[in-house]
């Protein structure tokens, strides 16, 4: 598997010591282009197909995350490497893939490599297995066991719209505008729900494929499910979500 890599980096010897670990340790990585400051960045990103950015976060004209949000809709996985830790929180809260400090430690690199080709990998394994939305609708008429305080009742899947993480609960929406708190965890839902038609798009929303209205693109991209709520997706879902949209 290639992937294809852009790296944006101010500094020519930092550059030119990442591409020579790149080739040396991770030879799936293939550079399709290398920018050195934010508007070239912008440039490059738009004009090539990237599954993964290596990024440096200090650049001339900009910083990284001022430059992921004139981009927009990401498509690509992104690595920061930084000689600053004080960044770290905002690469999470852009999904980064990983996070890696100059001066770069290459088993660090190796690792932060293999964490995007895995995720390149399920993507692609998601798509050969998914099933487009119309043939979930079958699917739904069976039940979803819902316990509650004297037993249990049994509910009908296709009348979920969605499930939000709270903490070690779930929060099921329904069709009829009524919610209702389970003592499971998100992923254990997803875990009994993928099968019917269901997705994990964020780590706190899982979403029945029959419920999307529509898909709005940005920085962070954004479903509108049937009751109009707003569901956001994390940039390492969108590929497996745009087949079915």
């Amino acid at each position: 598997m290639k992937i294809r890599s852009i790296i944006v980096e101010d500094e020519l010897p930092a550059r030119e010591t990442l591409e020579m670990y790149l080739a040396k340790y991770c030879p799936e990585v293939e550079i399709i282009a290398t920018a050195s400051d934010a508007n070239q960045a912008l440039e490059v990103i738009r004009n090539n197909k990237a599954d993964l950015l290596f990024l440096d976060v200090e650049l001339p004209y900009g910083n990284a995350f001022d430059l992921l949000e004139k981009v927009g809709d990401i498509q690509f996985q992104t690595i920061f490497i930084t000689a600053y830790d004080n960044y770290a929180l905002q690469a999470v809260n852009t999904d980064a893939t990983h996070y890696i400090l100059k001066p770069i430690d290459i088993e660090e690199l190796i690792i932060a490599v293999d964490k995007v080709k895995n995720n390149m990998e399920k993507s692609q394994e998601h798509d050969s297995e998914i099933k487009s939305v119309k043939d979930y609708s079958s699917l739904q008429k069976r039940k979803f066991v819902f316990p509650n305080l004297s037993g249990f009742e049994l509910i009908e899947i296709h009348s979920i719209i969605r499930c939000k993480a709270d903490d070690n609960y779930t929060e099921f929406h329904f069709e009829d505008g009524s919610k209702r708190l389970i003592s499971k965890t998100l992923k254990k839902i997803e875990t009994q729900l993928s099968e019917y038609g269901f997705l994990r798009v964020h780590k706190s929303h899982l979403v029945n494929l029959n419920h999307i209205k529509s898909y709005q693109k940005g920085k962070v991209g954004t479903l509108i499910m049937s009751d109009d709520s707003e569901v956001s997706i994390t940039s390492s879902k969108k590929a497996e979500l745009m087949g079915l949209l």
